[in-house]
């Protein structure tokens, strides 16, 4: 149990103890509400004021354990609110702010909504990968994880667009829809399409038709993971090497050859060249598939195919083939 749930529980506690003096100096001693009340809080305060009247025995009697369960519940809840203010939400409130201001200085971040388990697995790409990235949730239980993980988080509902905001969205470079519900993603689709038009989105899927809906809503990739999952068992059983290399070259810790997604920057030896020129330039990068700027994805690649300035590439080589091909964008 977090602090915060503690502290209140024991508040409610307190609550129920003072309701519990009210209808008992009510019933025993036949005061009014606001007389039962007055005797409550001046016996669990120990101030010593005079009493309303002078009490019977059953009122002697009550007031014992009520001063027996009561008074220690009060120091209790004292300490434990000043020891809250203290460590805890003071502690909790200078986090919030440092972890804001980190968020407000990135650009050309992640913004990943959604911890589970799926969350959770991209982050830790995006981490081996170098990437900046913010997490989404409003699930205590996910927050607590991802603080645990000492991942970049806001605590909030991806579906609100000032929540978004907060993440930086308006900066940038992409969004994941991970969260384990295709309304609640299908929302966060909608919401970051609207405000920013030009934004990747990839949004996952936890049913088979939500995949058009997701796409209708401004997902440019989506992932539906029990297909993704029967196809990938299937490729490892029919062609295990293959499947190896990829898995090797996707890995970004990997000293050999790495499968890229690449634009063409200013001062790349590619920009205004062909293939074959850019890849002789690059010291051996090879060059798989273009999409040029205009969105054409060009897959049948000759070596007179004309390389610009904003073009990508899904190129294979080594790391310094690629960063040399890609230049400085």
């Amino acid at each position: 149990m977090g602090p915060f749930r503690r502290f209140l529980q024991i508040v409610y506690t307190l609550l129920f103890v003072i309701f519990l003096g009210v209808i008992g100096y009510t019933l025993i001693e036949d005061m009014t509400p606001l007389d039962a009340l007055y005797m409550t809080v001046i016996t669990l305060s120990t101030v010593g004021y005079a009493e309303v009247h002078e009490l019977g025995t059953g009122g002697r009697i009550f007031t014992i354990f009520l001063i027996i369960g009561g008074v220690g519940l009060v120091f209790y809840t004292l300490t434990t609110i000043v020891q809250y203010i203290i460590e805890g939400n003071l502690r909790d409130l200078v986090g919030r702010r440092r972890m804001k201001e980190k968020i407000s200085k990135l650009t050309g971040h992640m913004v990943l909504c959604g911890y589970g388990r799926v969350g959770r697995e991209v982050a830790r790409v995006f981490e081996r990968e170098s990437t900046s990235f913010v997490v989404i949730d409003n699930d205590l239980d996910a927050i607590a994880r991802v603080g645990k993980d000492k991942y970049l988080h806001i605590e909030g509902n991806a579906t609100d667009d000032e929540v978004l905001k907060e993440a930086g969205i308006e900066r940038a470079k992409g969004l994941v829809a991970a969260t384990g519900s295709d309304v609640n993603n299908l929302f966060i689709t909608l919401s970051a399409r609207s405000m920013r038009p030009e934004l990747c989105i990839a949004a996952r899927a936890s049913e088979e038709e939500s995949e058009h809906k997701l796409k209708l809503a401004g997902a440019d990739r989506t992932l539906y993971p029990h297909v993704l999952g029967g196809r990938r068992l299937a490729m490892m059983a029919l062609r295990p090497l293959v499947i190896d290399f990829v898995d090797t070259a996707l890995d970004s810790r990997g000293r050999e050859l790495v499968l890229e997604n690449i634009e063409v920057g200013q001062g790349s030896p590619a920009d205004g060249k062909t293939i074959k020129e850019g890849q002789s330039s690059s010291g051996g990068a090879i060059v798989l598939a273009v999409r040029k700027k205009g969105g054409k994805l060009l897959t049948r690649l000759t070596d007179d195919v004309l390389l610009s300035h904003g073009d990508e590439l899904v190129v294979i080589g080594t790391r310094e083939q690629l960063r040399a091909l890609e230049g400085s964008a």
